[in-house]
């Protein structure tokens, strides 16, 4: 089994050994995503897009008049959205002579093959056990803002058989 932010930060070892670099964008100011990231311990790529139509290029961000309007253009089509972000993964290319291209963009349930606790979800008699929340990911927390009665001793659960 991996631990989360440990397994990935190796995983990035295998990307760049096949001439691939994972960096996440977001829309917040470098000095909050430095503090974020530092709070969580995570040490990928990231940079910050703050000032810039970066996200809205790539149909992850949504204007104030398009939220009015009642539709934005999210994955590939016009659609009801509930807030002015939305998730997205972008693929880009750069080729011998510097020149960039955009090659693939995800989004929505597209990118359910990221979310490793998903696939392991998915493994179990329950799945994802998302019915009844108000969306989708409803019950996902920061690993820092998990209350403790939601944590498990694993080694307890093991030495019980695998009872909670």
């Amino acid at each position: 089994m991996f631990l989360p932010g440990r397994s990935f930060r190796w995983r990035l070892v295998h990307l760049a050994h096949r001439d691939v670099t994972l960096m996440a964008i977001s829309r917040a100011p470098w000095a909050e995503i430095a503090a974020f990231q530092k709070r969580m311990g995570w040490r990928f790529p990231w940079a910050s897009s703050y000032g810039s139509d970066f996200n809205h290029d790539y149909h992850v961000s949504f204007t104030k008049d398009e939220m009015a309007s009642g539709k934005v253009y999210y994955n590939y089509g016009e659609t009801e959205f509930p807030s002015e972000e939305g998730p997205g993964a972008s693929v880009f290319y750069k080729d011998q002579n510097g020149s960039v291209f955009h090659t693939y963009s995800a989004y929505a349930r597209g990118l359910d093959i990221l979310v490793g606790t998903y696939n392991f979800l998915d493994l179990t008699p329950k799945g994802r056990d998302e019915a009844g929340l108000k969306h989708t990911m409803a019950w996902v927390r920061h690993h820092d803002k998990y209350v403790d009665e939601g944590l498990v001793d694993l080694a307890k659960t093991a030495a019980e058989g695998g009872k909670k």
